[in-house]
């Protein structure tokens, strides 16, 4: 029995709103922790739960925030990015949104964001993206799980484990978790990486 399935009409694809430039260096920028807030998210999930008023500056350097809660919430709170919404509410961090649309000018910029561990987390992201940072080609966003197949200059990630196999150079973005961290050149924000690479 054949699939009665009809080809979507030429309007339903997005469009790629920049062209192709080869004289243009790649850069691969992650979402969570680089674009987003994730921290700010989990512990204001958290503290609403459990009636908590944990902060950034609570967190021990080189940790995660579950890390930082007793045992037995831990779960609990690595449990939240599969609410609906999680990803939808989360806040831009500081200079990104200015110096990311002052990147995509001079370079091509591609979002690659993990997603494979939180299916759920694909249309939020998007969403999320096409929101604040709606000058982004959608048709350069990539949803993975590695990151090494990548073809870029430069891969901004706040996880090292992206630049053990990447081709390019990898550019650790400072976040608490990552902080004890060596052997990797850092970033401390976006305004520190706009002078490195503009």
């Amino acid at each position: 029995m054949s699939d009665n399935i009809s080809a979507a009409p030429a309007s339903f694809y997005p469009k790629s709103m920049i062209p192709y430039d080869p004289a243009k260096k790649r850069i691969a920028i992650d979402m969570d922790e680089v674009m987003a807030d994730a921290t700010q998210q989990y512990l204001d999930y958290y503290n609403a739960e459990f009636n908590q008023n944990l902060c950034k500056k609570d967190l021990k350097i080189g940790t995660k925030v579950y890390e930082n809660v007793p045992a037995e919430h831990r779960f609990r709170l690595r449990s939240y990015v599969f609410r609906i919404g999680f990803f939808s509410h989360l806040k831009p961090l500081p200079d990104s949104q200015e110096v990311i649309r002052v990147l995509n000018e001079r370079y091509e910029v591609f979002i690659a964001t993990a997603a494979m561990e939180v299916p759920n987390s694909f249309q939020e992201k998007y969403a999320w993206l096409s929101h604040h940072f709606s000058f982004l080609d959608p048709m350069r966003f990539v949803f993975c799980g590695h990151k090494y197949m990548l073809a870029t200059d430069y891969l901004i990630d706040d996880n090292p484990k992206h630049f053990e196999l990447f081709q390019g150079q990898g550019l650790l973005f400072s976040a608490n978790h990552n902080l004890l961290e060596t052997g990797y050149e850092r970033v401390g924000g976006w305004l520190e990486l706009a002078q490195k690479l503009l």
